[in-house]
């Protein structure tokens, strides 16, 4: 049944997957305190090498990028460092590895690098509280004037630089689950009224600059993107949504990067203005290497891919708990159940 899974996929002329099967990005909080990954991240990250492709734990581009505890960032020349001992160690055993980029916009804070203000498309806050430390609540942010706007674009292009400098394969830039990108993407988000909103076209804008900067600097073939077309996390939804992304996906195709990948927990989950799942809703509009993630299993992602509903399958939990993930599905033996107490330590 999971027979497919197992065969190589070539992304491009540079790229060929060992299998279909992706670590989905994993956010664990387990970096020092300058944000540098230790070595139990290398041990980690090497024990998931027969993954076709491990795509990083989200990393952020510049200090006020971060929005939770001990976030690995990529903006240092230790960082740099530090995850090239990820990479060396991925590489010894035959795995590729991607970096994800992320800037949390609306959803950061600034306890976490000493400022009083943090930027997004519009002032529009998110309630509650900082997951892992509560006792943070978030703040309204500031919008980004134009100027900082092209200057995110900038370090999002020299985080891509850097992370080729740190060994990685290419990058994944986070532009879903309600992150500083799609909050671009959204109206419940985006209430600007210049060339960056209010309409899709606007709206659409930083992401295509801030995918073009990164593929002119690293290669369109190591350049990859994750989106969320359904307001899902730290998000409302709208159904003009559906407007924005219409015109966004088009766009990404002319484009020709290494993959896109659909941000979402649950790929069961139906958006009323999608016409159904967000999977099935870019696979109608975007022909090229597309990565689906949500809940599957080896056996129904398998099903999914031999239905065209994406080319390759993303798994996140049960890669936390089981290392050796690929190998157990390739033999057909039981998985360990994943559990909230796996997160305390990087097994």
């Amino acid at each position: 049944m999971t027979k497919d899974l197992f065969n190589n996929y070539q992304l491009n002329n540079s790229i060929t997957l060992q299998n279909k099967i992706l670590m989905a990005p994993l956010t664990r909080c387990m970096a020092d305190d300058q944000l540098v990954p230790t070595d139990a991240m290398v041990e980690y990250y090497a024990r998931r090498a027969d993954a076709g492709l491990i795509i990083s734990e989200a990393t952020i581009i510049r200090p006020d990028g971060q929005g939770y505890p001990n976030t690995p960032g990529l903006f240092s020349p230790e960082q740099i460092v530090g995850w090239r001992k990820v990479t060396n160690a991925v590489h010894n055993k035959g795995g590729k590895i991607f970096a994800q980029l992320w800037h949390t916009g609306r959803v950061a804070h600034p306890h976490f690098y000493n400022g009083e203000t943090v930027i997004a498309p519009s002032a529009t806050v998110v309630e509650g509280t900082v997951p892992r430390m509560r006792e943070l609540t978030y703040i309204t942010p500031t919008p980004a004037t134009i100027e900082q706007i092209q200057q995110l674009i900038l370090d999002y292009a020299q985080a891509a630089a850097n992370a080729i400098d740190a060994g990685f394969d290419g990058v994944e830039i986070h532009g879903a689950n309600g992150y500083l990108i799609d909050q671009f993407l959204h109206f419940d988000s985006n209430k600007r009224t210049d060339q960056y909103g209010n309409s899709p076209e606007n709206m659409s804008r930083f992401a295509l600059e801030v995918v073009d900067a990164i593929a002119h600097r690293i290669g369109n073939e190591r350049t990859a993107l994750r989106i969320s077309p359904g307001a899902y996390f730290n998000m409302a939804p709208d159904t003009k949504d559906k407007e924005v992304f219409d015109y966004l996906l088009p766009e990404l195709e002319k484009r020709d990067l290494a993959y896109l990948h659909i941000g979402i927990f649950d790929d069961e989950m139906t958006f009323e203005h999608l016409g159904g799942r967000a999977s099935d809703y870019v696979r109608a509009r975007y022909k090229h290497t597309l990565v689906g993630n949500g809940g599957f299993s080896a056996e129904t992602g398998t099903q999914a891919i031999t239905e065209d509903r994406f080319d390759l399958l993303a798994i996140g939990r049960p890669f936390i708990a089981n290392p050796d993930y690929v190998n157990k599905i390739k033999m057909n033996q039981a998985l360990l159940p994943y559990n909230e107490e796996m997160l305390s330590t990087l097994y």
